[in-house]
């Protein structure tokens, strides 16, 4: 730390989400019995807005300073680089946030200033929970068991509702395999049927056929015969 203030925390963590401003707050503690004059710097002075910037921190006394990051579209693709820089320097005894000057901060003048550098670094801004610690060593807590077990419970679930979608899936497919044959199997047993009719329908037209010309060669001849006796007779 500085000869002047002390600085609460060393690194300004922000809660990172997109299209959302985040803030965080820095404590300067003055441990001199003098009036303090402070100014905050940054590299990146569009992206943050500082609350205050500049200001007197009274003999014994603290500041709080408001770093405010503005929302940002686009999540950062590596380490954030942006940092703070705290100047502190002694001021006149009962001097204000109004007394305070760029040429107190001019250290041409040969005037004795601190200087303390902040880096930026970026969190989550819903992180996970954390995983509870082992109670004795190499024995697993007991949350984690119950995850394992819940987790292991699932995908046993999912494989057996796999194994039995599966099953189902073998036995449709045989039963329609099943009926195809059965179906093609009633086809030709109906087409044998079809053939058998017609033929017997052939068979007892011919028959008929048959059957009316013998009786009828028959008939004449008995009248033929009939006749011939008559004559004979006469």
């Amino acid at each position: 730390m500085g000869d002047f203030i002390n600085i609460h925390p060393t690194e300004l963590k922000f809660p990172f989400e997109l299209r959302k401003q985040s803030s965080c707050s820095v404590q300067l503690a003055n441990k001199t019995g003098k009036y303090i004059a402070f100014k905050v710097k940054t590299t990146n002075p569009k992206k943050y807005c500082v609350r205050p910037n500049c200001g007197i921190v009274l003999p014994g006394s603290t500041c709080n300073v408001t770093v405010t990051m503005q929302a940002q579209k686009e999540a950062p693709s590596e380490q954030c680089r942006d940092k703070f820089l705290i100047q502190s320097v002694v001021a006149p005894d009962g001097a204000t946030s109004k007394d305070i000057t760029p040429e107190m901060f001019n250290k041409e003048d040969g005037r004795f200033m601190d200087e303390f550098k902040l880096r930026v670094i970026y969190i989550p801004a819903n992180p996970p929970s954390p995983v509870p610690e082992e109670s004795e060593e190499g024995t697993p807590p007991r949350a984690s068991v119950h995850e394992n077990g819940k987790q292991n419970s699932s995908f046993e679930d999912v494989s057996r509702s796999l194994e039995e979608t599966k099953q189902k899936s073998s036995e449709a497919w045989s039963m329609i395999s099943k009926l195809t044959d059965e179906k093609s199997s009633a086809l030709q047993q109906n087409q044998r049927l079809h053939q058998e009719l017609e033929l017997m329908r052939k068979e007892i037209s011919r028959s008929r056929t048959s059957g009316f010309s013998l009786s009828f060669v028959l008939l004449i001849g008995l009248l033929g015969v009939v006749i011939g006796y008559l004559v004979r007779r006469g």
